[in-house]
């Protein structure tokens, strides 16, 4: 069992470290250490082999940081992506989701993509791609983390080449499981729940055609749906074995008309390639690439901060406390970035923030939400520890 390293101060202590920039604060080999052996004491989490914690309080600022390190040669941690309430339109905390993994043993997690927060029928939408146990969830709206079919994380921009072609050769763009706007068409599957929440347009009521692929949806698969039969006025009906295409009403006004028995095929594909990924989740704005991060412009504010970084040792994840005067302050992008570049990362993006920081590990939660409780989130990166030669349900290509 590796040792928990904490370095505690009070709100009120005087100590600090008087330089005006992030990477002087951090004098990380000052950090003290505690023991922590598996079991001894339930008011503790327990930490494996592999896994690293450690909280640095940081009196000028001040701020306080949670990290955990995942060494990346121990083939026995995955990450999964969680998605709350095993729905679409669903918020849970961090700590609900990784209890309510199937198969798996949660070690640690954070939150992960900002969602619509919005009291409303969209409220928990992830605003960006989503990707959990290999089902497409989500589509990519800008920047996304993702690890590949051989473990292999990465950043970037991700564009969504996702389109349903008619017999006639007409091709119709569409986004998944989010709101549709009048000149639009979105695709929703049973991830959203029990129908599509929407208002006007033709919905495209789509069952399975012939042999191949269907539902769950993967990434870079095309298959062939037929049109089982066509709703006026929105909101219809979705089943475990259907899916609807749902087409706005200015959009619907430029389309041929489509029937019952009408084939599509539905192909969806991405820039780059990301055929056969099991775990993705969006995020923004790349803090670190290949070690540099971008020019910021201002306003550069403070607030509590997730990240989520690598090198090739070591995955990192952090949580930096925000919105708690003698307690932390939170980081602007550049703060953020330059901690992740001192953490040794090459690579680094940042997850959703504000109330919704969370860093959980074995079932505590380590930091201090500035909510005052955990926010219910839309998704979470959860860390998972399997046996030798173990593949958590779910996780086979």
């Amino acid at each position: 069992m590796m040792d928990v390293r904490i370095r505690r101060y009070d709100r009120g202590s005087s100590e600090s470290l008087r330089t005006g920039r992030v990477f002087l604060l951090l004098w990380f080999m000052l950090c003290g250490s505690v023991p922590v052996a598996e079991g001894a004491n339930s008011d503790r989490p327990s930490v494996p082999p592999g896994l690293e914690y450690v909280h640095h309080r940081i009196g000028e600022g001040p701020w306080s940081i949670h990290v955990v390190k995942v060494d990346r040669s121990a083939a026995r941690f995955r990450f999964l992506s969680t998605l709350a309430q095993d729905q679409v339109y669903g918020l849970a905390t961090v700590s609900q989701q990784a209890a309510s993994l199937p198969d798996a043993r949660p070690i640690a997690a954070v939150n992960g993509d900002f969602f619509v927060i919005r009291p409303g029928p969209y409220q928990g939408d992830p605003l960006g791609l989503h990707v959990a146990l290999g089902e497409l969830i989500s589509s990519p709206r800008g920047e996304s983390f993702w690890i590949d079919r051989e473990g292999r994380p990465h950043i970037g921009q991700v564009t969504a080449q996702f389109r349903a072609v008619g017999p006639t050769g007409v091709s119709i763009p569409f986004a998944l499981n989010q709101e549709r706007g009048d000149d639009e068409a979105v695709l929703y599957t049973p991830a959203v729940g029990a129908s599509t929440r929407t208002n006007g347009g033709l919905e495209l009521i789509l069952e399975k055609a012939g042999e191949g692929a269907w539902l769950p949806l993967r990434l870079g698969a095309s298959f062939r749906a037929r049109v089982a039969t066509i709703v006026e006025g929105g909101n219809a009906e979705l089943t475990p074995t259907t899916m609807v295409l749902s087409i706005g009403p200015t959009l619907a006004e430029r389309l041929p008309a489509k029937a019952p028995g009408s084939v599509l095929t539905l192909c969806l594909e991405t820039v780059p390639d990301l055929t056969g990924i099991l775990t993705a989740v969006g995020g923004g704005p790349i803090l670190l690439k290949e070690g540099k991060s971008p020019d910021w412009s201002p306003p550069l504010p403070r607030h509590p901060r997730t990240a989520m970084g690598w090198n090739e040792e070591q995955f990192i994840l952090v949580v930096v406390d925000g919105r708690q005067e003698g307690l932390s302050v939170g980081m602007t992008y550049p703060e953020l970035a330059s901690l992740m570049r001192r953490f040794g990362c090459e690579y680094a993006v940042n997850l959703d923030g504000g109330g919704s920081s969370t860093l959980w590990l074995d079932g505590h939660v380590m930091n201090s939400p500035s909510d005052g409780r955990e926010r219910p989130v839309a998704n979470s990166l959860v860390v998972i520890a399997t046996e030798p030669n173990e593949i958590p349900k779910g996780l086979h290509n």
